[in-house]
């Protein structure tokens, strides 16, 4: 049985080959600054919490096993015992609002919770919220955890060793629920099947990794780039995988050193505080085969810094968690002379550029970017409206960006055809933060927009009207938004004024603002 069981099979061809190296593990071990964990080790931990999942909390094929953590094994453990399970791995975004999170419980209803310590106080908040009355067993990473929690080692421990598999998984069955930024307030979770990973994994392999990389990821793991860009395919390949609890700059710095690092991935951002860590200037980093950067365009002066004082070759790509996520990539000697596109589509993409009517459009004609391929989602969960939206007739999924393509088919994101924007590689979703506003009783009208910014690469400006005679601050309607979302979805400033931009079809127009405000600061 190979279906799910990615450990049993991977530790039968390369028991002994370094599988996970955890660099955070020292904050729940206490033993050591970090685990290294083989093949052989990685599936046993595996097998003895599947089993105890099974068990002790009745886990079973379909069943929906969250995760509230920080990066670190667990995560990695929770997968892949998951997988030998047939139940589905839901990473929730510790980012989150504990009332937003509440939300989700209801939609996936999972059975059991796994949570690093620092989020006790969010988990005693759902355990007293009757929308997340699906949860009746708690297992805490690391501390004391909350009343009847579990701690995930005593869990491991007391599971049982004997091998466990599902024979009666196919490859659509869905191994993993990712959630995406809704437009309608709650997040879609984008429903990723084994057959979804094994094609991105050929995808991978085909354009980026050998069997001997060694890849360190920086990504939060219920990101889908932090889980499938290169994590799964890299354990699947045999390659390593280090982890770290979140992203330190110096850390990562001495780890690609110290570790011989082939093979690195980040956002904008990211790349940006490497080059203003302290070990910056001594840092070694020719073991690296290649780095690769997404989330938004990389800026040329910070590719030719990397390539002049670092050797540094950057690939670029693009990715969606509905599809893929590997969906494009811009090979490294393309870095400039491309800059600004995301590239050819990987092997088993196949890209168009529609107009309104979804009739394919020629090179240089912008229009809504739409994919086809094995590695797409199998739509979201318990929504069949948004699925059918976003899958036309024909099996094209529908980005919602608007790109062109040149005569040499790489392509070129120009603008998003809904009014996300990215923010430190987060989408931000501007009706979701709009609908918070609204709940406040003085808003009349309101618009969120996202402008440039050298660090963030975008942040929020939240635009508003208050009803005559108001006297509501915008401090007031800041800690609205600080109460009720994430805080990275929260605008970075609030421009409260006597009107907004309307078009003669009576809808705001947020380019005007967008400009505006581009040009004031």
């Amino acid at each position: 049985m190979y279906i799910g069981d990615y450990l049993g099979r991977r530790a039968i061809y390369s028991p002994d080959k370094l599988a996970v190296v955890d660099a955070g593990a020292e904050e729940y071990a206490g033993k050591q600054p970090e685990l290294r964990l083989t093949y052989a080790q990685m599936n046993a931990r595996a097998n003895r919490l599947a089993n105890w999942l099974q068990s002790e909390a009745g886990i079973g094929q379909g069943d929906r096993v969250a995760i509230l953590a920080r990066d670190g094994v667990a995560h990695l453990d929770t997968f892949f015992a998951c997988g030998k399970l047939g139940a589905i791995h839901t990473a929730l975004n510790w980012r989150l609002h504990w009332r937003e999170l509440a939300e989700i419980m209801a939609n996936t209803t999972p059975k059991l919770l796994i949570y690093s310590d620092e989020f006790s106080e969010v988990v005693k908040n759902l355990q007293n919220d009757a929308q997340a009355a699906s949860l009746t067993h708690f297992v805490h990473v690391e501390g004391e955890g909350v009343s009847g929690s579990v701690l995930f080692a005593e869990a491991m421990v007391s599971g049982a060793e004997t091998s466990v598999t599902t024979p009666t998984l196919t490859e659509e069955d869905i191994a993993a629920l990712i959630f995406t930024g809704g437009t309608t307030g709650l997040p879609k979770a984008a429903q990723v099947s084994h057959r979804m990973i094994a094609w991105n994994t050929l995808n991978t392999v085909i354009h980026d990794l050998h069997h001997d990389d060694v890849y360190l990821n920086v990504f939060p793991l219920f990101h889908t780039g932090g889980l499938f860009v290169y994590t799964l395919p890299q354990i699947i390949l045999g390659g390593t995988v280090i982890l770290v609890r979140q992203f330190d700059p110096a850390q990562v710095l001495d780890l690609i050193a110290r570790e011989q690092v082939t093979v690195f991935a980040g956002v904008p951002t990211m790349y940006q505080l490497l080059t203003q860590a302290t070990n910056w200037e001594t840092a070694v980093l020719t073991s690296l085969r290649f780095c690769t950067s997404g989330g938004a365009p990389l800026p040329v002066p910070l590719v030719e810094k990397y390539t002049r004082e670092k050797q540094i070759n950057f690939k670029q790509g693009f990715g969606m968690t509905e599809f893929g996520p590997g969906i494009f990539a811009l090979a490294a000697e393309d870095a400039i002379r491309k800059a600004g596109s995301i590239g050819r589509p990987n092997f088993y993409v196949d890209a168009r550029i529609v107009d309104d009517n979804n009739q394919p459009l020629g090179p240089n004609q912008i229009g809504e970017l739409v994919l086809k391929g094995p590695s797409a989602s199998s739509g979201y969960f318990n929504n069949p409206e948004a699925t059918a939206e976003a899958i036309d007739d024909e099996g094209w999924f529908h980005t919602g960006d608007l790109a062109i393509y040149d005569e040499e088919w790489y392509f070129t994101i120009k603008d998003r055809k809904k009014d996300m924007y990215i923010s430190g590689g987060e989408n931000a979703y501007p009706a979701e933060i709009e609908k918070v506003l609204y709940a406040h009783p003085d808003v009349q009208l309101c618009a969120v927009v996202g402008l440039p910014d050298p660090k963030w690469g975008e942040v929020g400006l939240a635009c508003v009207v208050l009803k005559p005679k108001s006297t509501t601050a915008a401090d007031e309607l800041m800690r609205q938004m600080r109460d009720n979302l994430a805080p990275y979805k929260v605008p970075k400033r609030i421009e409260v004024l006597s009107e907004l931009p309307i078009s003669g079809a009576g809808k705001i127009l947020k380019r005007e603002l967008q400009a505006r405000f581009s040009q004031h600061d």
